[in-house]
C-alpha cells in the first residue's frame, strides 16, 4: 500500500516538520467500491448519535456564523455603516444620534427579554468601536453609559442566579462589556447634560438677553427646530442618567440606598413621559428612510437608524441554527421599562429586617405582577430581605 501512495506535488496546507500530506482519494473510492448497502467505516470514537446531531459549517441554514453581512467590524466600517460624525448637516446628526439613542433602548428591552447581547445591544457598531467617537463627545457619552448598564444587569442576574441554565441573558460573547473610563460615564453624561440644557435656554432667552447668551453655541443649525431637539436630547439622557443611578443605589449594602433609588425611579418615570411625549415632534421633523408600518419602528422618528448590524457578531457563537431576533418597538420598549421601574420601586418599598413569614408574603405578592427577569433579579439581591433569602 506505502508503494501505491502519492504525496501531491502542490498540497493546499503545506506539511509540517511531524506531518506530510498524502492524497489517498483512490484509497477511499476503492472502499466505496466494496461497500455494500448498509454498511459503514469509521473509527473506534465513533457514535451514530452525535453524527446525526451535527450541525453543518457554512451552510446558511445551519451555521449562524456564516449569515454576517460583514466578515468584521472593520470591513462594517470601512463600508461607511458606522460613521463618525453621523452627518455634515449638524440637524441630521442630531436626528440620527436621537434614532441610535431610541434604537439602543429597544434593543436593551428586548435583550431583558431573554435574547442575546450580542445581537441586540452590541448589535450597535459604535458601541463595539467606542474610541471611534471620542470626538462625537454625545454619543461617546450615552455609549459609555450604556455599556456600563448593561454590565452592572448582568453583574446583578448572574449573582442572582435567576436565569434559566439555557438563557443567553448573561451570556457577553468576550464584547467590550467594561471600557477605560466607564467609571467616569456619569461626569461625562452630566458634562453633556449642562450644556445642552445651557443650549436650551440660550434659544429660549428673550431677545433682550440674547446678546448675553449669543456666544454659546447651538446644537444645530435650524432655530425653529433647536428647543424641540434640545428637549428630546434632554429626557434620554437624563433618563440613561437616573437608571443608572438607580441600579447602583440598589446595591448598596444593608439597604441604604434604597430610598435614593426610589427618587432615581421616580425621575426615569418622568423622563419617560418626556421622551413620548418628544415622539410626535421627532414625526414631524424625520429624515431619512422611515418604516410604513408605525406600530413595528424602533425609534420614535420611525426612521431607520444607522450603525446597527444584528448578524455582525454572528461568528461569536457557536455553529448554531440562526436565531432570528425581533427587536421591540420603540413604543414597547418604554412600556417595558415603565414596567420594569414599577417593579423596581415596589421592591425598594418593602421595609427592612423584616420576618420571614412577611416576606414570604411579599414574594408571592410581588409574583402576581408578573417581574421580568431583571426585577426578580433585584429582588433576590435586595439588601432589604437578602439576608433572609439567601
Amino acid at each position: 500500500m506505502s508503494d501505491e501512495v502519492k504525496v501531491p506535488i502542490n498540497p493546499s496546507i503545506p506539511s509540517g516538520e511531524q506531518t506530510v500530506w498524502a492524497d489517498v482519494s483512490h484509497l477511499l473510492q476503492a472502499a466505496c467500491e466494496d461497500l455494500q448497502d448498509g454498511e459503514l467505516i469509521h473509527g473506534e470514537n465513533f457514535n451514530l448519535f452525535a453524527a446525526m446531531s451535527a450541525l453543518e459549517i457554512m451552510d446558511p441554514k445551519m451555521d449562524s456564523g456564516i449569515v454576517s453581512r460583514y466578515n468584521s467590524v472593520d470591513e462594517a466600517i470601512e463600508n461607511g455603516a458606522a460613521p463618525v460624525p453621523l452627518s455634515l448637516d449638524r440637524t441630521v446628526d442630531i436626528q440620527c444620534t436621537i434614532d441610535i439613542m431610541d434604537h439602543l433602548l429597544a434593543c436593551e428591552a428586548t435583550w431583558h427579554k431573554g435574547h442575546s447581547l450580542a445581537q441586540t445591544v452590541f448589535s450597535c457598531i459604535y458601541l463595539l468601536r467606542p474610541d471611534r467617537t471620542t470626538s462625537h463627545v454625545l454619543l461617546h457619552s450615552y455609549c459609555r453609559v450604556i455599556r456600563a448598564t448593561c454590565n452592572a444587569v448582568v453583574s446583578v442576574v448572574s449573582a442572582a442566579r435567576t436565569n434559566e441554565e439555557e438563557d443567553l441573558f448573561i451570556m457577553t460573547y468576550g464584547l467590550p462589556l467594561k471600557g477605560d473610563g466607564d467609571e467616569k460615564c456619569l461626569s461625562m453624561l452630566h458634562a453633556v447634560e449642562e450644556t445642552i440644557s445651557r443650549q436650551l435656554r440660550a434659544c429660549k432667552a428673550s431677545l433682550s438677553k440674547k446678546r448675553v447668551v449669543e456666544d454659546i453655541e447651538p446644537l444645530q443649525m435650524n432655530p425653529d427646530l433647536e428647543e424641540g431637539y434640545c428637549k428630546a436630547l434632554l429626557c434620554r439622557i437624563r433618563f440613561r442618567k437616573h437608571f443608572y443611578h438607580a441600579l447602583l443605589s440598589m446595591r448598596r449594602p444593608q439597604g441604604r440606598g434604597l430610598e435614593l433609588a426610589r427618587k432615581h425611579i421616580s425621575s426615569c418615570l418622568t423622563e419617560l413621559d418626556s421622551i413620548l411625549t418628544s415622539a410626535e415632534f421627532l414625526k414631524c421633523n424625520a429624515c431619512g428612510t422611515c418604516k410604513d408600518v408605525l406600530e413595528d419602528r424602533t425609534t420614535a422618528s420611525g426612521c431607520q437608524p444607522i450603525g446597527f448590524d444584528a448578524s455582525l457578531n454572528c461568528r461569536l457563537f457557536a455553529p448554531t441554527p440562526p436565531r432570528a431576533i425581533k427587536i421591540l418597538s420603540w413604543i414597547k420598549a418604554v412600556e417595558y421599562f415603565q414596567k420594569l421601574l414599577h417593579d423596581l420601586d415596589i421592591i425598594c418599598s418593602y421595609s427592612l429586617y423584616p420576618l420571614l413569614e412577611s416576606v414570604l408574603r411579599f414574594v408571592v405578592e410581588f409574583q402576581k405582577f408578573q417581574p421580568d427577569l431583571v426585577a426578580r433579579a433585584y429582588l433576590q439581591m435586595g439588601n432589604s430581605m437578602g439576608e433572609i433569602l439567601s
